[in-house]
């Protein structure tokens, strides 16, 4: 009868730290769960461009000096500034009126937009007539002896001034005290199979710089943006051509954001050159999403996103050109 109470015991004692071990397993599953991010659908139009003399130098349609009234917006960034408001910088170029855009649909993407918020909660801003356009910023003149694309700016603040690095490749950089005057600063590095669309992730003391390149996206690292590491593929697409990659970091784990360029477009309505498709890739140890969809976690509508956290830790991804001309915002939740 001893022996079998001890064994009793010993068997309810086994299944208490079975019963034990199987909670705690459950909640470390449960801080370890891959958060997916959702978007509300419900986009809000909140800024074009307003009409402007081109700054040039002419193009094959367009001409120095002509007023033209319809701006084509396209791969942008948000950025507060000391006085808690929020500014909006991307390529821009007039409407190129022409019976077949093929060729047409970038000219003259030399020079950034630039428009402010009258508000400082960001919230606020979601509405029409909240952003004042204000005067381009680094057209060709602006910048003597650099090529005169000037294409998909990135903005944030480092030692009391905002740095704006910009593509294609070289990757360039740019700085300025209070987001008006803009001096460059140089060349960052080149790639030799391009560079285009660069965004910036500053985690754990590194700079993560991430950009498009030939069928891939790549990434370099720095400790102080001026000495680079040498390129590392962080995304293979087959399938599809990369444009306009976010990469961030959330809930102990990396994602990049990436929109698809897949080349079936007609030639004549701009908005087939804007495509809305935009892949979510989570990595969790390393910084590598593999194979075209081999780590995909989710599919969003957006061209060319720019994803951030308001001053109320409220996540936002935008879109350019889709649905509305000009910059729309819809919110993101994490789930």
């Amino acid at each position: 009868m001893q022996n079998f109470r001890t064994h009793i015991e010993t068997l309810s004692i086994y299944a208490l730290m079975g019963c034990c071990f199987v909670f705690f397993q459950c909640e470390n599953n449960e801080e370890n769960k891959t958060l997916i991010p959702k978007q509300t659908n419900n986009y809000k139009w909140i800024y074009k461009p307003e009409g402007d003399y081109f700054f040039g130098p002419d193009t094959k349609q367009l001409k120095e000096g002509k007023w033209y009234t319809n701006w084509v917006p396209n791969d942008h960034t948000f950025v507060k500034d000391s006085f808690g408001k929020w500014h909006i910088f991307g390529i821009t170029h007039p409407l190129v009126e022409a019976e077949s855009l093929i060729g047409n649909v970038h000219q003259g993407e030399y020079a950034s937009f630039h428009a402010v918020s009258s508000k400082t909660n960001f919230n606020e801003t979601i509405e029409r007539h909240h952003y004042q356009d204000l005067p381009k910023v680094l057209s060709p003149k602006e910048r003597p002896g650099e090529m005169l694309s000037n294409h998909a700016p990135y903005i944030f603040k480092k030692d009391g001034l905002y740095q704006m690095i910009y593509g294609p490749s070289p990757i360039r950089l740019a700085t300025s005290s209070d987001l008006y005057k803009w001096e460059t600063k140089g060349k960052l590095f080149h790639e030799i199979e391009g560079a285009r669309d660069p965004s910036l992730l500053f985690h754990d003391g590194t700079y993560y710089i991430v950009y498009c390149s030939k069928k891939c996206v790549k990434m370099r690292k720095s400790s102080d943006l001026k000495n680079w590491s040498e390129a590392e593929t962080i995304l293979v697409t087959n399938k599809f051509d990369p444009e306009s990659p976010s990469l961030i970091f959330h809930n102990d784990a990396f994602y990049l954001f990436v929109c698809s360029w897949d080349g079936n477009w007609d030639g004549k309505d701009i908005k087939g050159a804007y495509q809305n498709t935009t892949y979510v890739y989570h990595s969790k140890d390393k910084i590598r999403f593999g194979t075209d969809h081999e780590k995909e976690i989710t599919t969003l509508k957006s061209h060319a996103p720019e994803i951030f956290k308001d001053e109320n830790n409220q996540w936002y991804i935008s879109s350019v050109e889709w649905p509305y001309r000009g910059v729309s915002i819809d919110k993101l939740n994490w789930e």
